[in-house]
C-alpha cells in the first residue's frame, strides 16, 4: 500500500514539474458569447450548422436529393462562420484552415454527389461518370 502510494506522489510532482505543452485549443475554440450566457447562446454557430445538418437529414427521410442538398449547405454554411466570427465554440476543431478546407470538401461533395445522384440526375458531368463506369468495372 505504501508503495502505490509513493509511487502515485512521485508521477504526479513529475507531472507538475513537466506540464503539458503544445495542446493549445484551436484558434476561435472559446465560447462565442460571455460565460455568464446560457449554454445554447454561447455555442450558436456550432448549433446552427448542427441544426441545419440534422433538419436536413430528417427532410432526407422524405426526399433524399432536396435533404442531403439541406446538408451540404449546412456544412458549406459552417465555412464564412469559421472564417469571419472569432470565436465560434465547438465549430472549431483544428485550425482555422483545416476546418475551412474540411467543411468546403465535405459540404462541396455531398451537394456535387447529390446533383449527380440516380435515377434522373439533376447535374450531369460527363468526365466523373466515365470515372465512375471505368472504376466500377
Amino acid at each position: 500500500m505504501v508503495a502505490n502510494g509513493t509511487a502515485w506522489r512521485r508521477r504526479r510532482r513529475i507531472a507538475d514539474k513537466y506540464p503539458t505543452r503544445g495542446t493549445a485549443r484551436p484558434e476561435g475554440g472559446r465560447r462565442s458569447a460571455g460565460g455568464d450566457a446560457p449554454a445554447a447562446l454561447r455555442q450558436w454557430p456550432f448549433l446552427l450548422v448542427l441544426g441545419t445538418v440534422l433538419a436536413g437529414l430528417l427532410i432526407a427521410l422524405a426526399d433524399f436529393r432536396i435533404g442531403l442538398l439541406v446538408v451540404g449547405i449546412g456544412l458549406l454554411g459552417g465555412v464564412p462562420l469559421r472564417v469571419w466570427v472569432p470565436d465560434v465554440g465547438m465549430l472549431a476543431v483544428r485550425s482555422r484552415f483545416t476546418d475551412v478546407v474540411t467543411y468546403t470538401v465535405l459540404g462541396s461533395a455531398i451537394v456535387l454527389l447529390t446533383l449527380m445522384a440516380e435515377p434522373d440526375p439533376w447535374l450531369e458531368v460527363p468526365f466523373l461518370s466515365d470515372v465512375l463506369r471505368f472504376s466500377a468495372g
